[in-house]
């Protein structure tokens, strides 16, 4: 007698039915359709540049030379230091907030709990002209560097606290009753069972933030801190090479978030962490 072995549907093959043939085929008109529709949309946007004279090559030659990379660079290097060490301030007070609000003290989890949602809440933006406007007349001068850093990191901290208490969250209960059981404190089980537990489930998540962090930083015209957009302005001035350098500019952008989320997707696998894609 022949025995199958029949594996378990997996989820995907129990939600999604494969199309027959003739929905197979719309999709494949729809694909060819959109396809050809992206290409004439491509085609009539780099035609309206072309007879608008933006792909002369005045406005595209200077990215060419050495002094514009290096400035470019140059602002790219303070994009880079802005980023992490907002990122760095912000994990530091992501994770204290986290604590207090899960302390048990009320009064200490009632204000955390309020200060998270605020910064969660109101835009980077908003706290940049706070730090550029309302800080200074009170007598406190602050470097452009930290009038930056500082609010990106704030409102950052509150997407990142709501992150390790989703973490913290993940933790079984049953670990943490076990660690009762056997007479561990509540800081002694946050501190040696849940944290390190919390903070694997989160690492990729983390790392990705750190994309909305390097997004935050476009803004630092508003303080003049020279970073990698600030300079493109100042080459757009220069230059009247607006297209050019948003474009490459842009790329730039695109390139940075695609190494963190790829950064991302590695620590998830290294640590054994799954990540929904």
């Amino acid at each position: 007698m022949s025995m199958r072995t029949q594996t378990a549907p997996s989820v995907r093959s129990a939600l999604y039915e494969a199309p027959g043939p003739r929905t197979r085929r719309r999709i494949a008109i729809g694909t060819a359709i959109s396809a050809v529709l992206l290409a004439l949309l491509a085609f009539l946007v780099v035609r309206q540049f072309y007879v608008t004279g933006q792909l002369a090559p005045r406005y595209w030659s200077f990215l060419l030379e050495w002094p514009t990379w290096r400035f470019l660079l140059q602002g790219f290097a303070g994009t880079v230091e802005v980023a992490l060490t907002a990122g760095v301030i912000a994990l530091v007070l992501g994770l204290a907030l986290m604590l207090g609000r899960t302390s048990g003290i009320a009064p200490l989890a009632a204000v955390c709990r309020v200060v998270t949602d605020f910064f969660r809440g109101v835009p980077s933006l908003l706290l940049i002209y706070f730090f550029f406007l309302v800080v200074p007349q009170y007598g406190i001068q602050m470097p452009a560097f930290w009038m930056l850093t500082l609010p990106v990191a704030l409102a950052a901290s509150g997407v990142l606290a709501e992150v390790f208490r989703a973490g913290v969250n993940a933790v079984p209960k049953g670990q943490v009753e076990a660690a009762y059981s056997i007479g561990l404190s509540p800081a002694k089980t946050m501190r040696r069972i849940v944290l390190p537990q919390a903070i694997r489930y989160v690492i990729p998540s983390l790392i990705a933030q750190l994309v909305v962090v390097v997004k935050d930083t476009t803004v630092a015209y508003v303080v003049s801190y020279p970073d990698l957009m600030q300079n493109a302005r100042v080459l757009i001035t220069n230059y009247d090479a607006l297209l050019s350098m948003y474009l490459v500019v842009a790329v730039i952008y695109i390139l940075i978030n695609f190494a963190i989320n790829k950064a991302s997707v590695y620590v998830a696998r290294r640590t054994g962490v799954k990540i929904i894609r």
